[in-house]
């Protein structure tokens, strides 16, 4: 009995847990109007977690913690609508639309009967539907052909404005998980709506994807459906989809009356409903409504390509009918074209600031949206190919919000014959390197290639690199502009009075930046490795590189059987270290690293180079010796200590050992500061060392001492 009591009494105390989380996840997602604080949402999220842990049997479909919880699907089944999502007439002129009211008035038989529209700004995403069973989300599918969608029921369950648990429709009370109540049982919700991306997340999603050289969506609708489709549902939770719901289809327990009740149960229960929704009774209205939201569409985190106009009383609509597969109430009063036709006139390359070359049509001038293009993006060379783009031909070509105009596909009836057809090069048109093919894109591999010298330069003397203070973008900028310098090695050929002829550079900020490229040049392996900017060597395969080679001439002179044995260094980056070593380019660039004066020595008898850390002159080490403290020490960071990450990289590495971004069974020691993020959980799994700064203090407690001296020093 006891056993039993306990049981129900962590049941209810579970319930109540998911009641609270549902209730601030509707507060922060829906209403943007938080209650509680992150780090105590976090608690509460993590409590459940841990007691659904303990107690597997008492997690639910519902629960806030099964949104991502679902393992990758090999395909989605067919899902069938109980009632068909219809499409919408679309209509393009003011004259339309006002034959559209008069139809509807004509149609209803009285011409003095009132009629109500609701105007709903037209989502330019992808439409689904919900179905809800007992206030429980229990399946979701895309429209499909209107009968016939697909089940992307896990997907959408990682949206969080999509509810899994519906409110009651005061809008505050949570029916409860184990809820009996004869008035629950079989009701029945099938909730639509429109599902998107906000356009800040689809520019940072593209932003990610060309990071990574993979194909960018070309504008946040195919995003948006696109991410809604993945078969993994954790690449679908990582996109920041957001809905909308304009609508429903089949229900049971429940009678509504107008559109604009639907609307209101909607919010009450949980969804975020769209501000800009509105109720007219003349149809001049809707049409300045219309007006005044074109001029607002730029301004809106989300694109429209229009409003749908919709009779407001359902019995109106019923009165209505449908005809074909598209409703007499409602129609789309769609925004003019972001498309037009224009004529290629010439094809040109560009080179981007990672060597990715991307052809783009030159048009003849068109005017889109208000905006003269003459410029459209033709993205690689297998969407060349497939689009059979050719110098004459004539083109649609579209503009979306911000993104760069791209054509959309040839009017090959206008073809002529006199349209030549464009190759995409084999050397960079800009340094004259071998391009190489990665996937659908070409890419050139030249280390010195001054469409990518701002970039290499950069990274090259970044914090995690060679950490050149001083050398801001700006300066870099003058530099590549005034072509005194052609690579990276040649920072530190530059003089004084070199550095003085660049703008806002006096005196003092030459001499700085000569002393940080003199303190740069001692330096560690790894860091030299990941400076110069080969190919998927980031900081950690850097690392790895330099604990096995040790010297630069030692890995030039590896072979691809040598890399491949290295864990964590696969087929596709030891292609990348050897192709990286076989230019001309890199030769000369290492040439004049060595010139410079620039040297790798990990550690001199009794002393320790130190790369561009603030300790200035080299440090005696009196019980160092040849010996290093943590020597092959790998170390992650995770949480709020109280030095920089770069700090406590440079103090690892002085003492031999390795700092990685990310946890994994080659790491030996998790340093835990205050917030500790997600590393400590995944430490935790693998049986990782887990110590406070305390306690890594103490492990490198002189230099720890050096450290603090030098900066109080400083101060």
């Amino acid at each position: 009995m006891r056993n039993t009591a306990e049981k129900g009494a962590v049941k209810k105390y579970i319930a109540n847990l998911r009641r609270k989380i549902q209730y601030h996840n509707y507060r922060y997602y829906v209403l943007d109007e938080p209650e509680i604080s992150d780090a105590k949402y976090d608690q509460l999220f993590q409590e459940l977690k841990e007691l659904e842990q303990k107690h597997p049997e008492l997690v639910t479909a519902d629960s806030p913690t099964q949104r991502i919880g679902a393992e990758p699907l090999e395909k989605f089944d067919r899902y069938e609508h109980s009632i068909p999502m219809l499409s919408l007439n679309s209509v393009t002129t003011r004259e339309e639309v006002r034959d559209f009211d008069e139809r509807v008035r004509r149609m209803l038989g009285e011409v003095e009967e009132e009629v109500e529209y609701v105007v709903e700004p037209k989502i330019d995403g992808l439409a689904i539907e919900l179905v809800y069973v007992n206030s429980v989300f229990t399946a979701g599918s895309t429209r499909g052909d209107g009968k016939t969608g697909e089940d992307i029921t896990q997907n959408l369950k990682t949206i969080k404005t999509i509810p899994l648990r519906l409110f009651s429709d005061d809008g505050v009370r949570v029916r409860d998980s184990d809820s009996n109540h004869d008035s629950d049982r079989d009701q029945l919700l099938e909730v639509r709506g429109e599902v998107f991306i906000p356009v800040n997340k689809f520019k940072e999603l593209n932003a990610e994807l060309e990071a990574r050289d993979e194909k960018i969506f070309a504008n946040p609708r195919n995003a948006a459906a696109g991410s809604v489709r993945q078969l993994n549902p954790r690449v679908t939770a990582s996109r920041h989809l957001d809905f909308f719901p304009y609508g429903i289809g089949k229900v049971e327990g429940k009678k509504f009356l107008r559109q604009t009740e639907i609307l209101d149960y909607l919010r009450k229960v949980g969804f975020k409903v769209n501000p800009l929704i509105r109720q007219f009774d003349e149809i001049e209205n809707v049409i300045r409504y219309y007006d005044a939201l074109k001029e607002r569409r730029n301004e809106l985190d989300y694109e429209i390509d229009g409003i749908v106009v919709k009779i407001n009383k359902i019995e109106q609509q019923e009165k209505l009918g449908v005809i074909a597969r598209s409703p007499r109430w409602a129609i789309a009063y769609k925004f003019p074209a972001r498309e037009e036709f224009t004529v290629v006139n010439a094809i040109q390359v560009q080179v981007g600031r990672t060597g990715v070359l991307t052809p783009v049509a030159v048009l003849e001038p068109v005017q889109i949206a208000g905006v003269t293009v003459s410029r459209a993006s033709l993205h690689n060379e297998d969407e060349l190919m497939r689009k059979d783009v050719r110098i004459g031909d004539t083109i649609v070509v579209k503009r979306a919000g911000d993104v760069i105009p791209e054509v959309v596909s040839v009017i090959k009836s206008k073809r002529t014959g006199i349209e030549r057809e464009f190759q995409m090069p084999r050397r960079c048109p800009v340094c004259g390197a071998r391009v190489i093919k990665e996937g659908p894109i070409l890419r050139c591999i030249g280390v010195s290639c001054s469409a990518q010298l701002k970039e290499r330069i950069k990274y090259f003397a970044s914090p995690h690199a060679l950490n050149i203070k001083g050398l801001g973008e700006k300066i870099i900028e003058q530099l590549v502009d005034r072509e005194m310098v052609s690579d990276a090695a040649d920072l530190f050929f530059l003089s004084k009075n070199d550095l003085m002829k660049l703008e806002r550079v006096g005196d003092k900020s030459a001499e700085n930046i000569r002393n940080a490229l003199e303190k740069s040049k001692n330096t560690t392996f790894s860091r030299l490795l990941y400076a110069i900017g080969i190919r998927h060597v980031g900081e950690q395969t850097a690392s790895l590189l330099a604990d096995k080679f040790k010297d630069i001439d030692t890995l030039r002179a590896a072979r691809y059987e040598d890399l491949i044995q290295i864990p964590e260094i696969g087929q596709e980056v030891a292609k990348s270290i050897l192709l990286f070593f076989e230019q001309d380019s890199t030769d000369e660039l290492l040439k004049k690293l060595e010139r410079a004066g620039v040297r790798c020595d990990e550690h001199v008898y009794g002393k320790k180079a130190v790369a561009g850390t603030d300790l200035g002159a080299e440090e005696e080490v009196e019980w160092w010796s040849a010996e290093k403290i943590l020597d092959g020490k790998t170390f992650v960071f995770t949480g709020q200590i109280s030095i920089t990450r770069e700090e406590a990289r440079s103090i690892v590495e002085r003492a031999g050992g390795n700092v990685a971004l990310s946890v994994s069974k080659r790491t030996d020691y998790l340093v835990v500061g205050e917030e500790a993020g997600s590393k400590l959980e995944k430490a935790e799994e693998l049986g990782v060392k887990i110590i406070d700064e305390d306690a890594f203090r103490a492990m490198v407690g002189y230099l720890f001492r050096s450290w603090n001296k030098e900066r109080n020093k400083k101060k």
